[in-house]
């Protein structure tokens, strides 16, 4: 169904960050941000990322580390995250940039080497693992979730809901079962959620002008 974020739809609050990070297969020869733009450089024909499908996070995200770096990775689009990383796992494609709590069972079996986090900051939960922008500055994908209402709803209401969420988030059960996916809660204000729209807009429309990138 098409819609319009801008107009269809009342920000009301951020409610978390999901952690996406960048692995690769440990055949590849790079331990870090700066070795793979380096492999990629000297490789231009050989590195092959995988994503959801195109248009997903992760194609976005790669793109972006393409053309910041000045690398051209190549992507192999699948049908969901599941087929990507397994073949990841047997070497197919060699990087990926997913979801923290659907990589780390691998990298915590040898399977998978993690090499950075993908958002602009290090992640509290991942105090020592550098963050991409680190190298490569630019370069980061925060993954959120939110909170919307239908456009015209009243200010109070909006006001009552994202006052019932954020007090929602400060729950230890609730804590306790968003640290166990590794999603950090996030709350914040209407405006400020609205202006990540505006922000996420921009940013992701000229990775997708700069890519050619066409959505499935």
């Amino acid at each position: 169904m098409p819609f319009d974020v801008f107009k269809d739809f009342t920000p009301v609050t951020q409610v978390a960050l999901v952690p996406f990070v960048l692995v690769v297969n440990p055949a590849l020869p790079v331990k870090n941000v700066a070795e793979l733009v380096e492999y990629a450089k000297k490789n231009p024909t050989s590195v092959y990322y995988g994503s959801s499908g195109n248009g997903s996070p992760q194609q976005l995200a790669a793109e972006m580390l393409n053309y910041t770096a000045g690398i051209k990775m190549q992507h192999v689009p699948y049908k969901g995250a599941v087929p990507a990383i397994t073949d990841l796992l047997g070497g197919r494609i060699q990087v990926f940039i997913g979801a923290v709590n659907s990589l780390m069972p691998f990298v915590k079996e040898g399977k998978l080497r993690l090499i950075a986090g993908a958002g602009g900051q290090r992640f509290a939960a991942f105090p020592d693992l550098p963050a991409i922008a680190e190298t490569v500055p630019g370069v980061a994908l925060d993954v959120w979730l939110g909170v919307f209402m239908p456009a015209g709803v009243s200010r109070d209401i909006v006001a009552k809901v994202n006052a019932d969420i954020a007090q929602l988030l400060q729950s230890p059960e609730v804590k306790a079962n968003l640290g166990a996916q590794g999603i950090e809660p996030a709350p914040s204000t209407p405006e400020a959620l609205a202006q990540t729209i505006r922000d996420d807009y921009a940013r992701w429309g000229k990775v997708i002008r700069e890519a050619n990138i066409k959505a499935d």
